[in-house]
């Protein structure tokens, strides 16, 4: 089954949500493509939006291929193929000071004149519009598990049963609409799936 877009999906999602209704959440989307999902959640939440800023870690064969993420303090999850294989510690090194300074061009383009908003003491709704690998996801959950949150929850449209599995082990709860048995990639799960450039993220987050 396909969701017809990324506004398809946000509407499920915020279905399965709505028992965080009336605790006014703070839902967090994973730029570029968890935005418009997270904002569409957050209004139909009555949360607040704003985004979890994490850079994937590129595979020194495939830059397509993740083995891992960074996140805005420079916190480094490596997936596990990527700890026992044969790539070097310096490229990895190398690899996240490049995405960690992304990561700072990033927020100071996005969220101008301000840092992320806080989540000690609240419920805590992290959106992407679908999980492959999991490395960016749970690198966003464990920096937002690090302020404090009240709950944590993970909110995504489509991820392979391996992914859902990890992401269990970094959020309170995990919400996930699709668990195919055959996964190939999350793009394939849309009619729909253009690419969401940050004009469009910023006009979410300025609208929101």
């Amino acid at each position: 089954m396909q969701f017809l877009d990324r506004a398809d999906a946000a509407r499920q999602l915020a279905k399965a949500l709505s028992p965080y209704a009336d605790q006014h959440p703070l839902v967090l989307g994973v730029p570029r493509g968890g935005v418009p999902i997270a904002a569409i959640v957050a209004q139909a939440l009555g949360g607040d939006l704003d985004v979890v800023l994490v850079r994937k870690l590129r595979s020194p064969d495939d830059e397509e291929l993740a083995i891992g993420a960074v996140d805005e303090s420079g916190n480094t999850f490596l997936l596990p193929d990527a700890r026992i294989g044969d790539i070097e510690s310096a490229y990895v090194e190398q690899e996240r000071a490049l995405q960690l300074e992304t990561l700072r061009r990033r927020r100071a383009h996005l969220t101008p004149g301000r840092r992320g908003t806080r989540a000690q003491g609240r419920v805590v709704i992290v959106v992407d519009d679908g999980v492959a690998t999991g490395a960016s996801m749970r690198a966003a959950l464990q920096a937002v598990r690090r302020q404090a949150p009240e709950k944590l929850v993970c909110a995504i449209p489509v991820a392979p049963r391996e992914a859902v599995r990890e992401l269990a082990h970094d959020a309170d709860e995990v919400i996930c609409l699709q668990v195919p048995l055959h996964f190939d990639a999350v793009g394939s799960f849309y009619r729909a799936f253009s690419q969401v450039g940050d004009d469009e993220v910023l006009a979410w987050l300025r609208d929101a």
